[in-house]
């Protein structure tokens, strides 16, 4: 039956990374936009790593072109520049919230890229105080915390 299930869950993998799977990189754009403007200033570096992290995805790389990406991250920043937009937000991630688990913590570490050192400090609880030589902001670490419990990525 493992065998069987496996076999479903990567022919289903590969019509959506043809098809375009929409939930999966509305999810992506939304978690990584409420992480880039959680510190209120919209930094290129964190677009771009952003968008380097949904194009390394396998599904969302062959099914969106990178002007694509690039456009539905700008529409979910700005979104988030509003509680109601990043409420908004939150709830397209957490609509892959019963995807496989490596799917949830794809979306979440797309997120986490944006501020490269986050993720360990997130998910050991190492820290949740702004750290000036890494460049995380106390808000960031807490958008990660939020997006990580709501997309139960460890559990």
């Amino acid at each position: 039956m493992s065998i069987f299930q496996d076999a479903i869950l990567r022919f289903g993998r590969t019509i959506m990374s043809y098809a375009g799977d929409a939930m999966f990189l509305q999810a992506a754009v939304s978690a990584a936009a409420n992480v880039i403007v959680a510190d209120g200033d919209v930094a290129e570096e964190e677009v771009e790593a952003a968008i380097v992290g949904i194009r390394a995805n396998p599904i969302l790389e062959k099914s969106y072109d990178t002007l694509r990406v690039e456009q539905e991250l700008y529409e979910a920043i700005s979104r988030a520049k509003t509680r109601a937009g990043r409420i908004e937000n939150l709830r397209a991630a957490a609509a892959i919230a019963e995807r496989p688990i490596e799917q949830r913590q794809d979306v979440f570490l797309i997120a986490a890229d944006v501020d490269q050192n986050s993720v360990r400090r997130v998910t050991d609880g190492s820290g949740w105080k702004p750290n000036g030589k890494n460049g995380e902001t106390e808000q960031e670490l807490c958008f990660l915390a939020i997006i990580m419990r709501v997309l139960d990525v460890f559990a």
